[in-house]
């Protein structure tokens, strides 16, 4: 299918997800007030359809990502600075990248034709075995390699014994169980997170790299990483945890409509028991 037919019926999706289905929209637009206080209904309502118009955007590409060669990737999204990560390569430094739900961050499983690591990505099984064929071919297909969350650490001791070079791919905002132990402010809101990039970070010894990804025009992404740290070793506590947080809010808030904001990301209330950490 071409793109531009792609997009036709990204809009007629649109309009049916928006005013006819009504996909969460309570949650979207409870979210869209509680992060943005500030804002007006009218700019909240704004917000909110940009934000459905993209999300139809993103479904279509998704599939479209099932079939579209690498090389059509490659120039949908444009890596502004890959030399950061050759640089690493050089220098025979593994890392770990961190980045959020936002952008198309499906349109990013061929970063390993673009780089000399091999990339790990956390996997979560999904419960229809059918889309989680698919979803595993699609992620996997341009050579990303896919590990479940508790065999991810092992495999990494495998790479640093083998003096393999490789990263690990988190999507650090996903949410947690609420009796998570970290707990910040996260877009004006109380929000758990894992702990996982910080803790298997400084256990490999891991350089720690933000991806900034932004929507330049319809199905056109630019990418900029960021080195938040050169050697999570040296962190103090929840240094590399805080950092990432605030790297993905200052993502969101500058393009809002991006982010998932349709996912139920506040949902839990932080327990009594546990501090918030701000610093």
């Amino acid at each position: 299918m071409p793109f531009w037919v792609m997009y036709l019926i990204s809009d007629l999706l649109y309009l049916i997800t928006f005013y006819l289905v009504r996909y969460r929209k309570e949650t979207t637009f409870c979210n869209l007030r509680n992060s943005f206080p500030e804002k007006s209904d009218h700019e909240i309502s704004m917000l909110a359809k940009a934000y459905y118009r993209h999300f139809c955007d993103f479904l279509l590409e998704s599939l479209k990502g099932i079939s579209v060669p690498a090389h059509k990737l490659d120039k949908r999204v444009k890596l502004l600075n890959p030399e950061v990560l050759a640089e690493l390569a050089r220098e025979r430094k593994n890392f770990a990248l961190v980045s959020a739900h936002y952008g198309n961050w499906e349109w990013l499983n061929n970063l390993p034709s673009r780089m000399e690591h091999d990339l790990l990505v956390i996997y979560r099984p999904l419960k229809s075995k059918v889309v989680d064929r698919l979803s595993h071919y699609m992620r996997s297909r341009h050579g990303v390699i896919l590990f479940p969350m508790e065999g991810i650490y092992r495999q990494g001791l495998k790479y640093v014994s083998e003096k393999g070079l490789f990263s690990i791919w988190f999507l650090a905002d996903q949410r947690p169980p609420r009796i998570s132990r970290f707990w910040t402010l996260f877009l004006n809101q109380e929000a758990p997170f894992f702990e996982g990039v910080e803790k298997i970070s400084r256990k490999l010894g891991l350089a720690v790299i933000f991806l900034d990804m932004q929507k330049i025009r319809r199905g056109h992404y630019e990418v900029t990483f960021r080195k938040l740290f050169d050697n999570a070793t040296s962190t103090r506590e929840n240094e590399v945890t805080l950092s990432c947080v605030r790297e993905m809010e200052n993502e969101i808030t500058r393009k809002p409509e991006f982010w998932l904001w349709s996912h139920k990301r506040f949902k839990h209330t932080r327990p009594e028991n546990i501090k918030l950490i701000t610093a």
